[in-house]
């Protein structure tokens, strides 16, 4: 029981340690969000944050962001990993608002989840692992149509190449959501090699053998 307790005590100081490092903010930097975890299969916690790259101002233009992961070394969180693609701008949700939904870590992988849209809704997740030294996308799912219309749904697992789509097409009748149709597909697409660094650099476009639907996993990022 003792060294149960101790043990707990130990843990607790470490998880206090941990959040009482000063967050980094570049000047002209406003936090957006936080999050923290282990990426790396070290025994310690990284920092994981993201940025707009200078404050919002009356003009109301839509702001860069920028992800940074940080690693604490002699009481600092010193930066480990960073990117400008991984994050879209501030306005570039659309209508709907801010893009950016969540940002968390889940048994060692970095999940990113942004959203957009109008009447014509889209909404994705990212998952990166670390591997090989970087922040490999392994993982994407993503949702988008509009209600009335169509809605596509993408889960693809970049490890294995396994790519599962469904669509949706829908008409309304009293108020009342009617699906129609539906087409699954699955589809293998090897070696696609995706990184925190690069994840907008290309575009990166999928057309299904069978239903012929075009899948962005990526849009180029000017």
């Amino acid at each position: 029981m003792m060294k149960k307790t101790t043990l707990l005590v130990i843990i607790c100081l470490n998880s206090l340690t941990l959040f009482a490092q000063r967050i980094p903010k570049p000047e002209s930097y406003f936090i957006l969000t936080t999050t923290l975890g282990d990426l790396d299969n070290d025994g310690t916690k990284e920092l994981v944050v993201a940025y707009n790259t200078k404050q919002e101002d009356e003009t109301y233009e839509s702001i860069p962001r920028e992800l940074r992961i940080y690693k604490l070394q002699n009481g600092e969180w010193m930066m480990w990993k960073k990117s400008q693609q991984a994050l879209y701008e501030s306005q570039d949700g659309g209508t709907m608002g801010d893009p950016l939904e969540k940002i968390e870590i889940k048994n060692g992988i970095l999940n990113i989840t942004q959203s957009g849209g109008s009447s014509w809704k889209w909404g994705h997740t990212d998952k990166y692992r670390y591997q090989n030294g970087d922040f490999y996308l392994i993982g994407y799912s993503s949702t988008d149509g509009k209600i009335c219309e169509y809605f596509v749904y993408v889960d693809f697992n970049l490890s294995t190449g396994k790519m599962i789509v469904k669509k949706e097409y829908e008409n309304c009748e009293d108020d009342d959501q009617i699906v129609y149709k539906r087409q699954n597909e699955t589809l293998y697409k090897k070696g696609i090699k995706i990184t925190l660094q690069n994840r907008r650099k290309n575009e990166l476009k999928i057309i299904t053998p069978k239903y012929k639907h075009q899948i962005y996993i990526a849009m180029k990022y000017d």
